[in-house]
C-alpha cells in the first residue's frame, strides 16, 4: 500500500469526527426577562446560550415590576464530556449536545411607598444613634 495511502487511512478518523455543543437554557417565569452571565448581557428569557467551560455562573435576572434576581447557576459535566472521555466522544462521528436547563420564578415587585419611607426614617436614626454614640465615647464629659 502507498505511503499517501496509509495517511489518508490514518487521517480519515480525525477528519469524521463529532462535535460538542454545550448549552444553557434559561426560562424564567413571567418570559420576556433580561438575563446576565458572569455579568455579560445575553438576552431575554427564554434562550438558550452556548457557553465553553463547566462551573458555576453568576446570573443576574431582571424584568420591570419584578423584583431583580441575583443568584446562580451550575453547568455541570455529563459524564461523557468528563476529562478523558470527552477525547474518546469527539473522536466518535456523533454531535453531542450538552445541554443544561435553568427555570428561575420571579417575584412581583413591592410597591410598599409608606413602609419603604418609614424603613428609610428607621434607618437613618439607627445611623444617627450610632454617630452620638461614637462622638460620646470619644469625647467623654
Amino acid at each position: 500500500m502507498p505511503r499517501r495511502m496509509i495517511w489518508c487511512l490514518l487521517l480519515l478518523p480525525l477528519l469524521c469526527t463529532g462535535c460538542v455543543r454545550r448549552t444553557i437554557s434559561i426560562v424564567t417565569e413571567p418570559p420576556g426577562a433580561l438575563v446576565w452571565l458572569n455579568d455579560r448581557e445575553v438576552g431575554r428569557t427564554p434562550i438558550e446560550v452556548e457557553f465553553l467551560y463547566y462551573g458555576t455562573y453568576d446570573v443576574r435576572i431582571v424584568k420591570d415590576g419584578y423584583e431583580p434576581l441575583i443568584t446562580s447557576g451550575r453547568a455541570d459535566a455529563p459524564l461523557w464530556d468528563m476529562v478523558g472521555i470527552d477525547l474518546a466522544a469527539e473522536l466518535l462521528p456523533l454531535e453531542l449536545h450538552s445541554r443544561i436547563e435553568w427555570i428561575y420564578q420571579l417575584e412581583p415587585a413591592m410597591f410598599d411607598e409608606p413602609g419603604l419611607i418609614q424603613r428609610a426614617r428607621d434607618l437613618r436614626a439607627q445611623v444617627d444613634a450610632q454617630i452620638v454614640a461614637e462622638n460620646d465615647s470619644k469625647n467623654p464629659k
